[in-house]
């Protein structure tokens, strides 16, 4: 009895966080719209792989029914529907989870498309510090334990590096010290790369699904001396790569002989010689975008022999890198500048930033604050730790315009210039160089200042040089603010003030009457 032809396979495995520079860069958009494309992929697949694994539930059962069949195939098919029954439960729980991430970033729009992608702050709160990626990843863990188990105890061993769902740990660094699953793959995730990476959790339960059923039906058959029909499965370790990595897949037959090894073709790449029914495949990764591999499974039947075809595809991405100034455009001298850096295909932890003639403080995973000096315009260049071996290389840049801070205000009472109450006025201590509407804590201190008086009646006062921001530096000022009467005007001027970048600047005049 024939076992149906495996659809064609596809797990795109995200190596993590994409953030996109929503005040500064335009290609965070086409980041975005990748993810988007990627997942819609994934979910097609998804559904054909169900299709698939139904017809395979469906054979097992006509298996069953068959004469002389049912001892020996219904303790599989109880497994077979245990393992459906499991895979279900999860897909349900982690659509759950997609519905809770959207909802959380914003929900969707008009047109039913989510309306913040870009948000970063969902998978982050409910993910990260509410701990959910914990529980997200102890399920996913007992997934692949129960499926394994379901399989007879020799074959849990040969099917345990193969079944496509797996819980990698993430390596300790200074940005995840503890190694921590849910912080290397959730923390700062975009809410469409949350999604993405949740639908390729779902397409590895359906092919692994896939794989433990198939293997069911062989263990099913394991003592039929030979086979009327055969059917090949190619199973990819890795469907997402980056351009000269190492690909890698894993080709079978759904029921085989360990007498008899079957012969594996495919149209690239290197096929080994097959072992206990299983060749090991590989290619190094070239060529952006979706690649696809064909070839045969022949085996020879004793009196004839048999051929299957085969089809897989992998995802070949390229590096892609963007940088976030989460306050303004530009930097700013003598205040820190925070940043959020990002590379796709690479973990947080991996990245970096180097800016020559600058210093970049490392806080949070994926943020910086830096800190200028000139003025004119930095590289900002993003490094990643290469994942193929050649250590560390730049994966991305951003050019970005060093200003100086903006002049502050004089003011004295909250006051430029116009009328003031004379009593408000002297009770005042000084002039206070204000900058409004900036987004930094950069404070200015005035430095010095000249102050006059011409009353209502009498002669003009002053001028009076003051240094420092307070009246009372002078006690020339001190006595014409005490004869101070409403009708007076007060002129100050000369104003110079410093602030974090140790410029001093001149400050417009102030002039106020008194009323």
């Amino acid at each position: 009895m024939s076992i149906p032809k495996e659809t064609r396979q596809i797990m795109i495995n995200l190596m993590y966080l994409v953030l996109t520079a929503l005040l500064a860069l335009n290609v965070s958009n086409e980041i975005l719209h990748a993810f988007k494309v990627i997942n819609e992929s994934i979910l097609k697949s998804n559904t054909s792989i169900e299709s698939k694994n139904k017809d395979l539930y469906d054979l097992i059962t006509e298996n069953e029914k068959m004469a002389g069949k049912y001892e020996k195939v219904h303790p599989y098919k109880v497994r077979a529907d245990e393992v459906k029954s499991q895979a279900d439960a999860m897909v349900k729980y982690l659509d759950n989870w997609k519905e809770r991430i959207i909802a959380e970033s914003g929900g969707k729009d008009e047109n039913g498309e989510v309306s913040k992608e870009d948000d970063i702050n969902a998978t982050t709160l409910l993910l990260v510090e509410r701990n959910g990626g914990d529980t997200l990843k102890s399920k996913l863990q007992s997934l692949r334990n129960t499926l394994i188990s379901k399989l007879d105890a020799p074959d849990q061993k040969l099917i345990e590096p193969l079944i496509p769902l797996k819980i990698d740990q993430p390596k300790p660094s200074d940005n995840n010290p503890q190694g921590d699953w849910k912080v290397a793959y959730f923390h700062s995730m975009p809410t469409i790369a949350a999604l993405t990476l949740i639908s390729k959790f779902q397409n590895d339960i359906r092919n692994s699904e896939a794989l433990i059923v198939n293997k069911l039906f062989e263990e099913a058959h394991s003592q039929d001396l030979k086979f009327d029909a055969i059917q090949a499965i190619a199973v990819p370790k890795t469907s997402y790569a980056l351009a000269g990595q190492k690909v890698e897949a894993q080709i079978m037959l759904a029921a085989y002989n360990k007498t008899v090894q079957p012969t594996v073709t495919a149209s690239s790449g290197k096929v080994d010689p097959a072992k206990d029914g299983v060749a090991h495949w590989e290619t190094i990764a070239s060529g952006v975008g979706l690649q696809t591999v064909k070839g045969t499974v022949s085996l020879n039947m004793g009196d004839h022999m048999e051929s299957k075809p085969y089809e897989f595809q992998y995802m070949v991405g390229s590096t892609g890198a963007s940088m976030q100034l989460d306050k303004m455009n530009v930097f700013y001298i003598g205040v820190p500048n925070p940043v959020t850096v990002s590379a796709a295909g690479y973990s947080v932890q991996d990245v970096s930033l180097v800016i020559p003639d600058a210093t970049v403080t490392p806080k949070e995973l994926g943020h910086y604050d830096v800190m200028v000096t000139k003025q004119g315009k930095v590289e900002a260049q993003i490094m990643a730790n290469d994942k193929a071996g050649g250590g560390i290389k730049k994966v991305g840049s951003m050019e970005v315009r060093v200003k100086f801070i903006p002049d502050p205000v004089a003011k004295v009472g909250g006051t430029t210039s116009g009328g003031i109450r004379t009593d408000i006025f002297k009770a005042q201590l000084g002039v206070v160089a204000a900058l409004d509407n900036f987004d930094f804590d950069a404070r200015f201190i005035v430095t010095s200042f000249s102050f006059s008086m011409l009353p209502k009646r009498g002669e003009y006062i002053g001028p009076f040089n003051v240094t420092g921001p307070l009246f009372k530096s002078n006690a020339q000022v001190m006595q014409a603010i005490e004869r101070a009467h409403p009708g007076d005007k007060i002129f100050i001027e000369d104003i110079k003030a410093k602030g974090p970048d140790k410029r001093q600047r001149g400050l417009s005049s102030i002039v106020l009457s008194l009323n």
